[in-house]
């Protein structure tokens, strides 16, 4: 039986997602095996290597959206689960609003990015 779950997500930028893990200290790997329990594996495109014996996955739907898939039970045991995702998704909004708005075109834009906890 598979301890995996698979959750969906609102990312789809691969190259963003893998900078925004590095940015906070994450290794990444691309087209790499997640580790769950037991020696479970499951293949991903984006894979965030965590501390300890679990990881986190990015497998790409056809729509081009994330699914993150990850023994959430293993990862809890080492990591607090939801502060690690939310901080992951947090970083990538950032990385991804930053892009955005230094795209061509927008050089002459007043725009002002308001970051709150």
């Amino acid at each position: 039986m598979s301890h995996f779950s698979t959750l969906r997500t609102k990312i789809t930028d691969a190259e963003i997602l893998k900078s925004s893990l590095r940015d906070l200290g994450i290794n990444v790997k691309t087209e790499a095996d997640v580790r769950g329990y037991n020696g479970q594996r499951v293949r991903s495109d984006i894979v965030a290597i965590l501390d300890g014996e679990y990881d986190l996955g990015w497998s790409r739907n056809a729509d081009g959206s994330f699914d993150l898939i990850a023994d959430l039970w293993g990862v809890a045991k080492k990591h607090n689960q939801t502060e690690l995702i939310n901080s992951i998704n947090q970083k990538y909004a950032v990385n991804k609003t930053l892009s955005q708005v230094s795209r061509p075109g927008l050089q002459n834009a007043n725009v002002q990015v308001v970051l709150q906890n």
